[in-house]
């Protein structure tokens, strides 16, 4: 590892943190002397590049008695170390992916230490460790181990006869057609029950009443009335394989600091969260849980899914309402967006196209919309966010998932990267929603005062995150 090269030092100059940077290589390169530190263009999902520091290597790892190596990368982001490296496993011709709770069907690694990352506690020297341990409970992929020995045919033949190509990944077939899972009562649950209903086509609406839940209610009505494909069950292993998995529950108490309320509902998904995530691996999970920008940056924290498959309602009520009085009130045939987290805080944006438009959306530049949504804004006001009107969104929501829509919606999902965030944060921006979860887009430029709405809130939103045992 020559971390002194001229190439190495140019790119480690740019890092906010260079020095801090260079002492977490070097005791890399004491640790794992293979891990070889180069320089590459990284691709973001938004599509922007950069240039940044990479590893590569093996990592060797001991799996019933015999010896693996598995080619990984990290990707250095510009503020590392303190926010984590992305990670990926990078197979060779004569290996396959393993899709699984800590890999998903890209090859993009997904452990505890990464969602819960904490520098200077927090170092690569642990996520290696981490990773060679979780690697040897469940490998990551499907190799020709050391020694020449080919795997039994007849088991490879059953594996891959369980996969399936999808946009250009390795996917298990999911069998449960179109489940959805609704993990919490009282009105928002019903709300949701019935608006999913009455919008998408479903086969199998499971709801699970959480006993620790204030929002709790309406499960006995639902048993007696007996709708047609819905279920009512206690028992979270009810909702296993549901292709989308809302979370409306809400555990309010008596408590007089705001910390403390949200902290009941924080140690409230401490009880099922997790057991969720492990039964459905590939679902996308919906959080209408309030406040939904904190209880969605637990529930992604908790559950240890990719941040693309955690996401929340936020602002999607707000942005069908705009694009709406745009479309009606003021004959403007294009797409808005209400961006930022669910307060006074959040600020409009508008596409560049109409509504049906083949073309990619993207946001348009502030200074020539700023006017139209300023009015658009105004006409919205007073319109309050009932529980009936917000299962009404979650129903939207759903359908797009289960017909792999790819409509752009403004829903909570990680903020980090976007628009140059460098913190860990969840608020909405405009994401394109399928199956596989959420694509965020490309960030913009936005004006001195909406710009100022979005830094107050991160702000907020961090502080607030700092002060919960998750």
């Amino acid at each position: 590892m020559d971390l002194y090269s001229s190439k190495i030092k140019r790119v480690l100059s740019k890092y906010k943190f260079s020095d801090v940077a260079l002492q977490e290589l070097n005791k890399i390169d004491e640790e794992y002397p293979g891990m070889d530190t180069s320089v590459g263009t990284y691709t973001f999902k938004d599509g922007s590049q950069k240039e940044l520091l990479k590893l590569n290597g093996n990592l060797p790892v001991k799996y019933e008695g015999r010896s693996y190596n598995f080619p990984i990368q990290l990707w250095l982001i510009d503020s590392f170390p303190v926010t984590p490296p992305i990670c990926l496993l990078k197979p060779t011709a004569g290996m396959m992916i393993r899709e699984g709770k800590h890999v998903d069907a890209r090859g993009r690694i997904h452990l505890p230490v990464l969602h819960n990352w904490d520098h200077p506690k927090s170092s690569v020297v642990d996520l290696l460790n981490e990773m060679t341990a979780k690697f040897q409970a469940e490998p990551p992929l499907s190799s020709i181990p050391e020694g020449g020995e080919k795997q039994n045919p007849h088991e490879l033949l059953a594996y891959v006869n369980k996969l399936q190509i999808s946009d250009n990944a390795i996917r298990h077939h999911d069998h449960s057609g179109h489940k959805v899972s609704v993990i919490g009562g009282g009105d928002l649950g019903m709300a949701s029950i019935m608006s999913i209903l009455a919008k998408c086509k479903v086969d199998k609406l499971i709801f699970i009443d959480v006993a620790e839940s204030s929002t709790k209610g309406g499960s006995t009505d639902l048993e007696i009335f007996r709708l047609p494909n819905v279920e009512v069950s206690k028992d979270l292993s009810a909702s296993a394989g549901s292709r989308v998995v809302i979370v409306t529950a809400n555990a309010w108490s008596g408590e007089q600091s705001y910390v403390s309320v949200v902290q009941s509902n924080v140690d409230l998904f401490k009880g099922f969260i997790p057991t969720l995530a492990r039964l459905n691996p590939n679902a996308v999970m919906l959080v209408a849980s309030q406040p939904v920008d904190v209880m969605t940056h637990v529930a992604w924290r908790q559950s240890g899914l990719p941040p693309t498959q955690v996401i929340g309602v936020g602002c999607n009520l707000d942005s069908e309402r705009l694009s709406h009085v745009l479309d009606i009130n003021l004959n403007t045939h294009k797409e808005a967006w209400v961006i930022g987290e669910l307060s006074d805080n959040k600020v409009p944006v508008m596409s560049n196209t109409g509504p049906g438009s083949q073309k990619q959306p993207e946001i348009t530049g502030f200074s020539s919309t700023k006017p139209l949504l300023s009015r658009a804004f105004d006409i919205m006001k007073n319109r309050g966010q009932r529980s009936w009107s917000v299962g009404l969104s979650v129903a939207d929501l759903t359908n797009s998932i289960l017909t792999d829509r790819k409509k752009v919606h403004s829903i909570t999902t990680l903020a980090q990267g976007w628009g140059g965030i460098g913190v860990e944060v969840f608020f909405s921006l405009p994401c394109l929603l399928g199956m596989n979860g959420s694509t965020r887009l490309a960030g913009v430029s936005l004006g001195k005062e909406d710009d100022s709405k979005l830094k107050d809130s991160i702000s907020s939103l961090t502080n607030l995150i700092s002060q919960l045992s998750i």
